[in-house]
């Protein structure tokens, strides 16, 4: 069991999300219903005060607990959202993942037509220090566009470019491979913004056939077939805990 040494007092969703129940915006929608119970009260407010490790949280009478960690790694086919349930219907990512139990939420997103690595974990500290623009942790796609090598501006991908008033450069792009009529380029961002691949490419005209997220940090999808997941072993886990810390100290 994980123990979670909490001195100052967080909202009550936040509480739940940070014993790894479930996300933030589950547990508001639980809390909303009634359903919710601290120290034997019911709550219906997300942001009541919790102190954890001293207050009583408890669903239809069951005392919630800190859960084990889980840092699970799923290769993302084309074609599915990231989110735990979609309100137009769509096929979401947990129709792949059974074995992340009880609750595993995505760190970060991929967007539907974006493939490849995605990490999920109930440790919500660890996905916010990931997801953190500050933490710079880089993150590597390979990206098949409808050009040739010859006709791509790939230094300029690099020194960045305007776009809706926003600058977007890429940490480093360079050409994996090219043909006559298509080239697949990697793409390291160091900072997420807003399908921010994509828009780099329209601001050429360039279309955008496949984009593939092959790494997190030192995290690499490998050869893990699409649609399959795994647990990340100990030294992938670690080896994102070194960097996350150097990134602490600078």
């Amino acid at each position: 069991m994980h123990r979670i040494n909490e001195s100052r007092k967080v909202g009550l969703a936040r509480a739940m999300s940070k014993l790894g129940f479930c996300s933030r915006a589950s547990a508001a929608k639980i809390i909303y219903a009634g359903e919710v119970s601290l120290n034997g009260t019911i709550r219906r407010d997300p942001e009541f005060p919790v102190s954890l490790g001293h207050d009583r949280i408890e669903i239809s009478g069951k005392i919630i607990e800190a859960q084990a960690r889980i840092y699970w790694m799923l290769n993302k086919p084309r074609g599915l959202v990231t989110t735990a349930s979609d309100e137009k219907g769509r096929a979401t990512i947990y129709s792949l993942v059974e074995h992340p139990l009880p609750w595993a939420g995505p760190v970060g997103r991929l967007d539907k037509a974006t493939e490849g690595l995605l990490l999920l974990t109930n440790d919500s500290e660890w996905a916010a220090r990931i997801s953190d623009p500050t933490s710079h942790l880089d993150k590597t796609y390979h990206v098949q566009v409808r050009a040739k090598s010859t006709l791509l501006p790939i230094e300029t991908l690099s020194s960045g470019m305007i776009v809706g008033g926003e600058l977007l450069r890429a940490k480093s792009a360079r050409i994996v491979r090219g043909g006559d009529r298509n080239t697949w380029v990697e793409i390291v961002l160091d900072e997420g913004k807003n399908r921010q691949i994509r828009r780099m490419f329209a601001h050429f005209g360039i279309e955008v056939l496949r984009l593939i997220r092959i790494a997190v940090g030192p995290i690499r999808l490998g050869q893990l077939p699409k649609g399959q997941s795994r647990s990340l072993t100990p030294d992938e886990k670690n080896a994102v805990d070194r960097i996350l810390a150097d990134t602490r100290r600078r």
